[in-house]
């Protein structure tokens, strides 16, 4: 149950940090600013959106390290070590035996010389 609930958030987190980093703006990636447009991104101000979207982004990607590592502790303690002796299980087969017909002798084939 745990496990399950842990991998809807990891889920829906990996979403949240895609959808953010594809909606935050690459430095200079305006191209009136690489040719000297001073007025580039000036509706958030000088540094930008990217403070609110840089921290959102740091934000999420810590909570989906988290429940990596949480989905990793509690898969492998699903798996209790056993030994193989514990593991295996004496089968008790009941084949039928087939009659077996007499093998011939090399002394009953004839030999042509």
């Amino acid at each position: 149950m745990l496990h399950n609930v842990i991998l809807v958030i990891h889920v829906l987190v990996a979403i949240g940090v895609v959808a953010l980093v594809l909606v935050q703006q690459g430095k200079g990636a305006d191209a009136g600013a690489a040719f000297g447009g001073g007025a580039s991104s000036t509706v958030f101000g000088a540094q930008g959106s990217g403070s609110f979207l840089t921290r959102a982004t740091g934000i999420l990607a810590t909570i989906f390290f988290i429940t990596s590592l949480s989905l990793a502790y509690i898969s492998t303690q699903k798996i209790k070590p056993t030994s193989v002796v514990d593991t295996v299980k004496e089968q008790k087969v009941d084949v039928p035996v087939a009659a077996e017909k007499p093998a011939k002798s090399t002394s009953d084939v004839p030999v042509s010389d």
